[in-house]
């Protein structure tokens, strides 16, 4: 019985114990205008709060391509300049459909939008809207996002 326990540590449990965060990479999408730096938030799909695009990584791209790829996937950006150096992190808990939860550790990317689509793939599942970094840092739930927001300029 030990043996069969004492596998069951070492293959499955202590595993799990020591697994690192899972990362994401988000898009920090801005534009400049006469109204000074804006930030697009888009809502999550599940709960409807303020957000910014993020996703798992994506095999063959690099973080600010995954980054970029978000963007237009949840936001619709259809043109904008990813910058390649994160500005920052942020974690949040990640709750799946299985009731599983994780720590997530999430690269910020800022990316320069100057064309947004009308139709993009989740168009019908997300609000979007542009707002002052300071209003961004006010909606958004995550203090660690709140705080890169807030810095922003």
């Amino acid at each position: 019985m030990k043996a069969v326990l004492d596998g069951l540590w070492s293959s499955f449990v202590q595993p799990m114990l020591q697994r690192p965060a899972r990362v994401q990479m988000a898009a920090l999408c801005y534009r400049t205008g006469k109204a000074g730096k804006q930030i697009l938030l888009i809502t999550s799909r599940d709960t409807g709060r303020w957000i910014i695009p993020k996703g798992w990584p994506i095999v063959g791209k690099s973080s600010c391509e995954t980054a970029m790829q978000e963007a237009w996937e949840e936001a619709g950006v259809k043109n904008g300049t990813a910058e390649t150096d994160s500005i920052g992190s942020y974690t949040y808990e990640k709750h799946f459909d299985n009731g599983a939860s994780a720590t997530v550790e999430t690269s910020v990317y800022p990316i320069a939008v100057e064309t947004l689509a009308d139709s993009f793939p989740e168009a019908d599942e997300r609000t979007r809207k542009w707002v002052s970094p300071e209003e961004a840092a006010n909606l958004v739930d995550e203090p660690e996002l709140k705080k890169l927001l807030e810095d922003f300029t």
